[in-house]
């Protein structure tokens, strides 16, 4: 064999063997964030747009959304609005009664005995605020979390389901307290839950104009980008463009029920990256919690290249 066609056979089986190589030691790497979060239970899911490559630890349980869930509600929302149901410029009335604990800057404004939104403003206080009162109206209007989760399913998005509205939730945690079952009931409650895999899912459907129109996938992805708060955007380069939505829990007895960002990543050559992180029973601090999101960022980033 003449020293040509040795040198063409090696640099074919090179980059015949490459694909693995890169596979292997992207999921050594995410292996290897999820060790550092024990005895927390890190998911995470991601995906390379371009190549259809993906990785995946702990992604296959369910984990507390918290506020993650406010993404597809927008996109459930803005379905509704395409097909005449619902238009961005009616408005709804909030009274007192529909505050809600929690994050809510809708709540924190509130004043006098009513006020009156817009289903424009009330959409983009519950994606890009991630206002609990907010959402709770917009799932009144599209029939309730069981609606929600139809809409998942019509799409073939299996592993996000809603049962219960913000105040439900924080209802349902205070009786837990209350009757000391402990936090741990909620943690593992079915409800209200998504696996990172099923995250991803949601997010690629709605990339890739699946679940809206392009007009509408486009707002409602304006309304996710660079919003707060910054887990996995603190470990991307400067100039990605990060579309995403985060959920945390409180924090009881020093443990973190829920700390979780989900978000497509587009570089300015047009390269996309989907990834999900859910942490759940973490007794770390804030700081370290934001760590590991920044170190899976980070990861990330090496398939933008």
């Amino acid at each position: 064999m003449n020293p040509l066609t040795r040198c063409t056979i090696a640099f074919a089986l090179a980059v015949l063997a490459w694909p693995v190589v890169a596979t292997d030691a992207m999921q050594a790497r995410l292996d290897g964030i999820a060790q550092r979060a024990r005895p927390a239970a890190f998911g995470i899911a991601v995906l390379d747009v371009q190549s259809g490559k993906s990785w995946q630890v702990n992604a296959d349980r369910g984990y507390p959304m918290m506020s993650v869930f406010k993404a597809p509600l927008g996109a459930a929302v803005l379905a509704r609005v395409e097909h005449g149901e619902l238009s961005l410029t009616q408005k709804i009335t909030l009274t007192r009664a529909d505050l809600r604990h929690g994050r809510s800057p809708i709540a924190d404004h509130f004043r006098g005995d009513s006020t009156t939104m817009t289903l424009r403003e009330l959409l983009a206080a519950t994606v890009n605020e991630s206002d609990n009162t907010a959402a709770d109206a917009l799932l009144r209007l599209i029939g309730g979390p069981a609606s929600l989760t139809a809409f998942l399913r019509a799409h073939g998005i299996a592993g996000i389901r809603s049962d219960r509205g913000e105040g439900d939730i924080h209802n349902d945690v205070a009786a837990d307290l209350r009757a000391q079952r402990g936090i741990a009931v909620y943690m593992t409650d079915p409800r209200d839950t998504s696996t990172p895999a099923g995250a991803v899912d949601f997010l690629h459907k709605l990339w890739l104009n699946q679940l809206l129109s392009k007009a509408s996938t486009q707002y409602l992805l304006s309304l996710m980008t660079h919003a707060q708060p910054q887990r996995l955007e603190t470990g991307l380069p400067k100039g990605v463009t990060f579309a995403h939505k985060g959920g945390t829990s409180d924090t009881f007895d020093g443990m973190t029920p829920a700390f979780n960002d989900i978000g497509i990543a587009r570089w300015p050559n047009g390269h996309v990256v989907i990834v999900a992180g859910f942490l759940t029973g973490s007794r770390a601090p804030e700081v370290e919690r934001t760590a590991l999101f920044e170190a899976l960022g980070k990861a990330v980033s090496e398939l933008g290249h």
